[in-house]
Order: C-alpha cells, then structure tokens, then sequence
C-alpha cells in the first residue's frame, strides 16, 4: 500500500478525536445545512480543515471527498481518493452522546483499501486494509456465519422496517439502532450484531471505510439491489447498504422490493 495509507489514516483519526473530544459537551456552535442535510459544528469544520491539510499533504496525488468540503470534481481524475466524514453522528456528538465516529477511507478504482473508524471518546479503533483483514484496537474480527432471520439483531431506523419495503413480509429480526452509520456497519464486523441496513441513498463518506471493515471481517456487503457499492463516483452515493453475514445478507435480500 502506497507510503503506508493505514497507518496515516489512523494517526490522522486519533487526531480528529482530540478535536472533538475538546469541543465535546461544551455547547459547539452548529448551523443548518439545508436541503434536509442537518446540522454541522465548529468541530465538523475545523476537523474538516485539520484532515485535508493532513492527508492532502501527505498526498498530494489523491483525491479528496468529505461530507464537510465542496466537492471538486478534479478528484474524478485521481486514482486514490481520500473519503471522509469529520464526524459521523453530528446530532449524537451536540446531543452529548459519545457514539458518533471520525470514518476515513482511501478508494482506488471504486474501491475502498484502507479505512479507519475511530470512536475517540468510546476508545475503539477499527481499521482494516485490503486482503490484509479487519481489526479492533488490535483484535481481528470476524463475522459469525448467522444463516436464519428469525431473531437476527439488525442494527436500523425504525422506517426501514416498513412494511411496504418488504413485500416477502417485514423480516423476523430484533431491531436496535445507534447513531453513527459507519460504527453500525463496523458493529457487523465485530460481531456484535448480525445486520445493519438502510434502504436509503446513503453518501460515500457514512459507508465507504466501514465496508471495507465489514468485508474484511467476512461480511457481505451490497446496496439495496445486491450490488457491490462503488465509491467516489460522480454521485457520492449508494442505493441503500446491507452488511451481514453472506447466508444473513441473502435472505434480507430477498424480501426486498425489487427497484426498477
């Protein structure tokens, strides 16, 4: 891997943390977004600012995607692509809940190869590398290979188990949900839980790093159609993400709606 990308997203994630954990609890000024995007802090911004001067100076080659920066389209025309949400959970992190995550990710060809989320203030660090495996604070993981639905403990909001989403019945499952969609994901991979999903167009920056984690970890991970997610594109965005085991990933699959 490139100069090491794992190991500077990391550092550059450990770094994030202490941006966040001094404005943490501290009333951060926060603004609207618009458009139905939510809210963003001083925090978001100023760990926006530290990563790209970071990352981009340690490579200057790459891309770069973040929930917090316009975007420019010249990243299109680089091989890697730095994809990064400064805080994952913004609404947790002002309501003064430590579940939200700093989640970086390198993509090269679509595809996320090096990728960190980091939860500073729980203290867990997951981070994986392409063919390389998937670890917490050092521990490998790996996906138990859950096959039926019934009591399945699937990390989602509440509206995507509406019945109409699921014409073959709503499945089987036990419902729990956090805040922050890369820790879903990367609870997958720890094994905590069996599944998370979302059924709506989700942005690169929530769901690149914690795929590659969860994949690493064994699990199979697909938009909403059962397509492998592509990431850094034209349109940051998937049609949905499910993460669970393969045999888990596939009978969820199936009471889906088609889409057309």
């Amino acid at each position: 891997m490139p100069g090491n990308d794992l190991a500077l997203l990391t550092d550059a994630a450990v770094a994030a943390g202490t941006i966040a954990a001094r404005h943490f609890g501290k009333g951060p000024r926060q603004w609207d977004k618009g458009d139905g995007q939510g809210p963003v802090t001083e925090a978001d911004l100023e760990i926006d600012a530290m990563l790209r001067a970071r990352l981009m100076g340690a490579r200057p080659g790459y891309g770069w995607l973040s929930e917090e920066s316009a975007d420019d389209p010249s990243r299109l025309a680089r091989a890697s692509v730095f994809v990064v949400d400064p805080i994952d959970g913004t609404r947790a992190f002002i309501d003064g809940q430590r579940s939200f995550a700093h989640a970086l990710a390198v993509v090269r060809g679509g595809a996320p190869v090096a990728a960190v989320v980091h939860l500073p203030l729980m203290d867990l660090t997951y981070a994986a590398a392409l063919g390389q495996g998937a670890w917490l604070n050092g521990r490998r993981l790996a996906v138990p290979l859950r096959k039926g639905l019934e009591g399945a403990r699937v990390l989602a909001a509440r509206p995507q188990l509406a019945p109409e989403l699921w014409p073959g019945g709503v499945p089987p499952v036990e419902r729990h949900f956090r805040p922050s969609l890369a820790w879903r994901m990367a609870l997958v991979a720890e094994g905590a839980f069996d599944a998370m999903l979302t059924l709506r167009r989700t942005w690169d920056w929530d769901i690149a790093a914690a795929t590659l984690i969860a994949q690493e970890a064994g699990a199979r991970v697909s938009d909403r159609q059962g397509h492998a997610p592509r990431f850094a594109g034209p349109d940051p965005r998937s049609d949905g993400i499910i993460a669970a085991s393969p045999e888990l990933h596939a009978a969820l699959l199936a009471r889906l709606r088609p889409q057309r």
